[in-house]
């Protein structure tokens, strides 16, 4: 099923999310549908708080992304209770965008890898280190669970050049070709 995905302004985006456990009710279920949102809206990703849910939960998929980058190919993964173990390397700019923020792009800087620690859709515990684009796309999930989108890595500047689209976004004005959830 489809789910609506909550926009920018929405309490929701900036709520601390709490621990999935085991017997979460429809947890198949829910991550089944939140890749089924992500990919009707062309994303690459998508967290809980951007269903509407405060859970230490995303999903991701980056096989779109395997002509530009072979080692993603198969790239396709649920992560649970997610938790940084590390973040290391260069540094490196990427423009990002998001599903919760239609319209804006941007150039983010990130480090290069991570170590990470996280259960999968089995509750089955792993202990990896990712880099590249992989690493980006975690990170920027990651840090929806934690309340942080990524425009608050932008300059004071960037961010009010923005501030009419976000404005825009915060009021339900915005053209997609997605479900979405808004405080109008």
């Amino acid at each position: 099923m489809i789910l609506p995905i909550y926009t920018y302004g929405h309490p929701v985006l900036r709520t601390q999310c709490s621990h999935v456990t085991q017997s979460y009710h429809d947890l198949e279920k829910l991550i089944d549908n939140m890749f089924e949102t992500m990919y009707n809206a062309n994303g690459i990703g998508i967290s809980a708080p951007q269903v509407g849910l405060s859970i230490n939960l995303f999903v991701i998929d980056l096989s779109v992304l395997a002509e530009d980058d072979p080692s993603v190919k198969d790239v396709k993964e649920v992560f649970i209770n997610p938790k940084i173990i590390s973040i290391y390397g260069d540094e490196s700019t990427y423009n990002e965008g998001c599903l919760s923020i239609p319209g804006i792009r941007s150039d983010v800087l990130r480090k290069s890898k991570v170590e990470i620690e996280y259960f999968d859709a089995n509750f089955i515990k792993h202990r990896t280190k990712i880099d590249g684009i992989y690493a980006r796309v975690f990170l920027h999930e990651y840090d929806h669970l934690n309340k942080t989108l990524f425009i608050d890595y932008l300059s004071g500047q960037e961010k009010h050049n923005l501030n009419r689209k976000l404005n825009s976004i915060k009021k339900g004005k915005y053209s997609i070709n997605y479900p979405t959830y808004s405080e109008k």
